[in-house]
């Protein structure tokens, strides 16, 4: 792995631009932040809370998924988060400009009658539209249930498309769009759901109702974070605890994990010529690597690289 960049304060959603640089956003200082090629930075907007996962959409424009912020802790060289910010925001969908660094609020909590905790991450599909998790929030003694949502880019559409969860996060597309793939954080499971329709989950009666199909989960003290699915299908996710990426055949089958040295590695994403870079957040070390990656990621709908 080669490091791209470093003081970062708990980097995630990385986006490969067609440029050559990458912009993600940096949860714990609530911005939006462009790493050049050669490493430098430059803060896009300061949106506040808790930005999290994060997408180009159809207009250009960048979507955040906003927690509404986290607690921190600082141990042993690492930032932790660590339960609901004192200050929480509220979570909600942000569209951010990338040329301008304005700021809008897409979706609150509330809109259309739906709770929005902690969103997630977040995938667009050919539709226009975009699936995203809700994490939820952590208190001392409590913690939210939550699911997965479909909402449409122009503001007409929020809706609740998979409920309960136990704190989804990663979330992806297969390269033909016909699958949904959803990560839980604390049980560790890969979950794969079939599409129905833009924003419809097709029905696969479980004991207790509709249910996905369960992919993975890899033994000992580890929890997924975010996810990219590569060009031959596999899904990529981020795994805390074993520090790296576990990469999951849609069959279930483990192919191969890749270690890194940071145990909060949480998110991948892909671009570069046959776009196998893949580039790599180490939040707890607040660094940005990047390596070549055998397969090439899938390509995302309205990404031009």
């Amino acid at each position: 792995m080669e490091l791209v960049t470093e003081g970062l304060r708990f980097p995630e959603g990385p986006v490969a631009m067609p440029n050559g640089s990458v912009v993600l956003v940096e949860i714990e200082r609530g911005c939006v932040t462009r790493v050049l090629p050669d490493g430098s930075q430059q803060v896009i907007a300061e949106l506040g809370g808790g930005p999290n996962g994060a997408a180009l959409g159809p207009d250009g424009k960048l979507y955040v998924c906003n927690n509404g912020g986290f607690h921190y802790i600082e141990r042993a060289g690492l930032l932790v988060p660590h339960g609901q910010a004192h200050d929480y925001s509220g979570g909600r969908i942000e569209r951010v400009d990338l040329d301008t660094g304005a700021v809008e609020t897409l979706y609150k909590d509330g809109d259309f009658g739906c709770t929005l905790r902690g969103p997630n991450d977040i995938v667009f599909d050919d539709a226009g539209g975009f699936w995203f998790t809700d994490h939820g929030k952590t208190r001392e003694r409590e913690r939210d249930v939550t699911g997965v949502f479909y909402a449409k880019a122009d503001g007409s559409l929020l809706k609740e498309a998979i409920f309960p969860m136990e704190n989804p996060n990663g979330i992806g597309l297969s390269p033909d769009g016909k699958t949904l793939y959803v990560a839980e954080t604390y049980t560790c499971k890969l979950w794969a759901y079939d599409v129905a329709a833009p924003g419809e989950i097709a029905f696969n009666q479980g004991l207790l109702g509709p249910s996905g199909t369960f992919l993975y989960s890899p033994g000992g003290y580890t929890f997924f974070d975010s996810l990219g699915v590569d060009g031959a299908g596999n899904v990529c996710v981020a795994t805390i605890g074993q520090s790296g990426i576990s990469v999951v055949a849609p069959t279930g089958d483990l192919v191969e994990f890749v270690a890194t040295d940071d145990p909060f590695t949480t998110n991948i994403c892909f671009g570069g010529p046959d776009l196998k870079t893949a580039w790599i957040t180490l939040s707890g070390t607040g660094r940005l690597v990047k390596m070549d990656w055998p397969r090439g990621g899938a390509k995302l709908n309205y990404l031009n690289v």
